[in-house]
């Protein structure tokens, strides 16, 4: 397992993980990630802290080069015949002033793995965007916080027209046309947390400070893809295209789990779910090669997968046998 030198992903900047399964009083974000990494090695996982820059997935065994430790005559360090995905994708942050101080201390970019923390309860909470993601945040975090205000940027939401009604029609939200925030405020000292936005109507000019507990960014994602642009499919947002109910993707051998390839869910419990799927679908496909029942390298390129997409058919990269059994 390759984790880099900061590894463990968004949850280790998670204070609290409050819906993970087996934590009835939740638990911090990174020493969930510490658990999880402790019980992979007492399994026999080796764990290298360092980046991986590149990737050469054209042929088997893949091909994989470190940050600091490539082979000799760049060589690559390691190769690999079956590959996990798992580089996931970061929420677009907005660089508020006040921002870092205050990420995760008020601040975040999921209202469903953070909406329900005591710090939220029964008070003001913000929501940045105006999409469908925004929409159901706000109503979300209405179960929660005493009033969920929405500003959008611009004079119309962007959201589904049904998504829309249920937000404009929800008692406890406001929405605030043409309004951008400038600046996070709160308690000034270390670890102290949010208490006001300072917000201006982008028309008016009009500037103010509200109280706000909590501040939800609902202004996208980027999965992190660089490693294998071109070489494996790809959506229009940059995710991985896995298979339905799989974790193939258009190169056999190469899977992808968690959030690089999932824009909908994004949270910590589906990434373990399709980290599982992959590990299963990984040993599988090993197993099957090894027994001299090697599937074809590539059976569907990225390009004939993308015509194959429009045309409404499934691309076919099956295995011999299914992965579970």
């Amino acid at each position: 397992m390759a984790g880099g030198t900061a590894a463990g992903g968004q949850l280790t900047t998670t204070t609290d993980v409050e819906n993970y399964p087996g934590f009835p009083t939740g638990v911090g974000g990174a020493e969930l990630m510490e658990n999880m990494r402790a019980q992979s090695v007492r399994f026999g996982t080796e764990v290298i802290t360092e980046t991986v820059t590149r990737v050469d997935l054209s042929s088997r065994p893949f091909k994989i080069w470190k940050e600091y430790a490539d082979g000799p005559e760049q060589e690559a360090a390691h190769t690999a015949d079956a590959l996990i995905i798992a580089t996931g994708a970061n929420a677009r942050r907005l660089d508020l002033p006040g921002e870092e101080k205050y990420w995760q201390n008020g601040i975040s970019a999921c209202a469903v793995c953070d909406g329900a923390v005591p710090i939220f309860r029964n008070k003001p909470l913000f929501v940045i965007g105006g999409g469908d993601s925004a929409a159901e945040e706000a109503i979300f975090l209405t179960k929660y916080g005493s009033k969920v205000t929405v500003l959008v940027r611009k004079d119309k939401l962007r959201a589904s027209k049904t998504m829309a009604n249920r937000l404009l029609s929800n008692a406890k939200v406001e929405v605030k046309f043409n309004t951008v925030a400038l600046e996070v405020l709160g308690e000034p000292e270390p670890m102290g947390l949010m208490k006001r936005l300072k917000i201006k109507n982008v028309v008016t000019g009009l500037e103010e400070v509200v109280d706000a507990d909590g501040l939800f960014y609902a202004v996208g994602h980027d999965p992190a893809t660089a490693l294998v642009k071109g070489q494996l499919e790809t959506d229009d947002e940059g995710y991985v295209v896995t298979k339905p109910g799989t974790s193939y993707t258009s190169v056999p051998g190469v899977f992808a789990a968690g959030d690089v390839q999932d824009k909908r869910y994004r949270q910590a419990i589906t990434s373990a779910g399709s980290g599982c799927i992959a590990a299963l679908e990984a040993e599988k496909f090993i197993a099957e090669s090894e027994g001299g029942d090697e599937p074809p390298l590539v059976t569907t390129s990225i390009e004939q997968s993308s015509t194959a997409k429009e045309e409404g058919k499934a691309p076919e990269y099956e295995y011999s046998t299914n992965p579970l059994l």
